[in-house]
């Protein structure tokens, strides 16, 4: 499978999840919260990582919407990385129907339980409480009193 048919391939499974494509990469926003999906190609070999980031409404005192800039910030107060998963990897020689699966597999595994739980102040409060996430004390002073 080329990039470009994993990246239609991507799109596709992330719509199939309610996520929306915007700027580049993909997000789903509740009032509390927005969730944004980038792919991002490693430099260094034939892989791709996967930026989770999340952007708290109300948080420093910003109302935040989906623009290029919010899909595009190399950081959200809160970031997560997804690296080290073998359908992210090119460098293997896993069949188109295998990592069509897999993809399928990571989202409703990992991409979707995360990002039902962090459209919510509550929901990144339990994410952090089980070790998932790490707020900085900033971001959880923000989650605590930020007000929409």
């Amino acid at each position: 499978m080329d990039r470009k048919l994993f990246k239609n391939l991507f799109n596709d499974i992330a719509k199939a999840n309610s996520f929306i494509n915007a700027f580049g990469g993909w997000y789903k926003s509740s009032n509390e919260c927005i969730v944004v999906l980038e792919l991002q190609k490693s430099s260094y070999s034939n892989c791709y990582y996967l930026n989770l980031k999340v952007f708290v409404q109300g948080a420093f005192n910003r109302i935040y919407v989906p623009d290029k800039n919010l899909i595009k910030s190399s950081m959200g107060h809160i970031t997560n990385q997804i690296r080290e998963e073998d359908v992210l990897d090119f460098t293997n020689s896993m069949c188109d129907e295998l990592r069509k699966r897999k993809l399928e597999c990571l989202f409703s595994e990992l991409i979707v339980p995360f990002s039902e739980k962090a459209l919510s102040k509550s929901g990144l409060n339990e994410l952090a409480n089980q070790g998932e996430i790490t707020l900085l004390p900033a971001v959880k002073y923000e989650i605590a009193n930020s007000v929409v």
